[in-house]
């Protein structure tokens, strides 16, 4: 481990030797130390021996971007970023040790997943909220459920432009202090077992789950209300 300023100065031979041999010392080992090199340059490699850290110095040398975490232990490398692109139309593959894929991703934005996917919650976002008007237009794209209490009567759902094939998910409806707030599908896409609409309960502070699925763009089915939970 070595670091070196890169300026090789004139000298007697046997100092200019150690001085070309420490210099070489520095490029190869990447200028490894607890600390960073007191001279800088744009574009150069650190190894920061004190938190592991391979580091490589900005294009206005003033700073250093932390490439990668180094595992001595486990002789493994964790990638630092924010941010990761495909070089080409291919688009983003993660694999095992042997080489399968389990994770692509396309340039269109498909993702596709071998095996199964297990999170803490469900996938996508949860809308809470109170209804400020008669109008009511979800947001499928930004949520996956919604949970909203109705301050207004009757409130009509109107025909979203975000939903997505395949999403599902649930509404929670539920009433307010004066109770008997109504909920009316408008238009076409939102659709009731036997085209019946939505009855919930009339009672104050009443909760109602209503769940749903898209089936195909411009017709998300409504499930049977489940009534009063308590």
């Amino acid at each position: 481990m070595s670091q070196h300023d890169m300026n090789i100065a004139n000298q007697g031979f046997p100092a200019f030797r150690a001085d070309l041999n420490n210099a070489l010392g520095a490029l190869v080992t990447m200028s490894s130390g607890a600390t960073a090199p007191s001279t800088t340059f744009a574009n150069q490699m650190w190894y920061d021996t004190a938190n592991n850290f391979l580091k490589m110095r900005n294009e206005a040398d003033d700073a250093w971007i932390t490439i990668a975490y180094l595992d001595q232990s486990a002789d493994e490398v964790e990638f630092r970023t924010a941010c990761i692109q495909a070089i080409d139309s291919a688009g983003i593959a993660l694999k095992t040790d042997e080489g399968t894929s389990r994770l692509t991703i396309s340039d269109a934005g498909a993702v596709d997943v071998v095996g199964t996917i297990t999170a803490a919650r469900g996938i996508g976002d949860t809308n809470t909220f109170t209804t400020t008007g008669t109008t009511l237009q979800l947001d499928f794209a930004t949520y996956q459920n919604f949970v909203i209490t109705l301050a207004h009567s009757p409130v009509v759902l109107s025909n979203p432009t975000t939903e997505a094939v395949g999403q599902s998910g649930f509404i929670v409806f539920i009433q307010d202090s004066t109770g008997s707030r109504t909920v009316s599908p408008s238009g076409t896409d939102y659709e009731t077992a036997g085209g019946a609409g939505i009855t919930l309960s009339t009672a104050a502070s009443a909760t109602d789950i209503v769940p749903y699925i898209v089936a195909a763009s411009g017709r998300i089915l409504l499930g049977t209300p489940q009534l009063a939970f308590a």
